[in-house]
């Protein structure tokens, strides 16, 4: 992971964009800009927590890595959110494993520093506040969706939700990575892809998946996919792409 000094790059996360520009002023010296390649551990369970990220293009997952060896995941942030904080307030350990599932940048700022400034910067805090309660309804959302719906609607949950946060209608996910994201078998997998590109819903390639029909998508997919936008719609200042 490689880093960079770049402000420009800074309001391209949601959150640091909806920021005042005093809010903003304030934080900027503290940011810099990181890349985060494909597949990065950035903490694993228990691993003490120094950085807040904001990422930009990037998609970071939160997985529960459990005793016998199986994994799944419980959370993940993309522009809209930020990761490293809300987890860290007591113990500063993380809760389980924060991997980058799709490559990118983002912006970072040591936990100390951010800690302090919202104690100082009331709009900065309730900003923090508002996707704190997104992410735990989000959080509420997934872990119904996991236990109800289907692979196959749980599927295009994902590949939408990727598709919203990088703006790309190719989304660089492999088999084995919605394998590891969905909690089943690659098997499985594969066999819902190809029933998705046999539907002209997706292309396959190598290393991709392009998203071909995405109001078909739109029409298999489970109510989750609808509830969890609504719920940053009404909680958080994001674009209107997004209501």
């Amino acid at each position: 992971m490689t880093s960079s000094t770049s402000k420009a790059d800074h309001r391209k996360n949601w959150l640091l964009a909806a920021l005042e520009p005093e809010d903003l002023a304030h934080l900027e010296p503290h940011l810099e800009t990181v890349i985060l390649p494909k597949g990065t551990i950035l903490y694993e369970a228990g691993d003490p927590i120094r950085y807040t990220y904001f990422p930009h293009d990037a998609i970071v997952g939160l997985i529960n890595v459990m005793e016998e060896g199986q994994f799944v995941e419980v959370a993940s942030f993309g522009r809209e959110g930020l990761f490293g904080l809300i987890s860290a307030i007591v113990s500063r350990e993380a809760f389980g494993r924060y991997k980058v599932q799709v490559p990118g940048t983002a912006s970072r700022i040591a936990l100390d520093r951010m800690q302090k400034a919202m104690q100082v910067r009331p709009k900065l805090r309730r900003l923090i506040l508002g996707y704190s309660e997104a992410l735990l309804a989000q959080t509420f959302q997934t872990v119904s969706c996991n236990a109800i719906h289907t692979v196959e609607a749980r599927c295009c949950n994902w590949l939408l939700s990727t598709r919203d946060r990088i703006d790309e209608d190719l989304l660089p996910l492999t088999h084995a990575d919605m394998a590891e994201l969905l909690g089943v078998q690659r098997s499985t997998v594969s066999t819902v892809l190809r029933t998705f590109q046999t539907q002209g819903l997706i292309t396959q390639q190598r290393g991709g998946i392009i998203i071909t029909d995405r109001s078909g998508l739109e029409e298999i997919t489970c109510e989750c996919y609808g509830r969890i936008r609504h719920t940053f719609a009404r909680l958080l200042p994001v674009p209107l792409s997004w209501t």
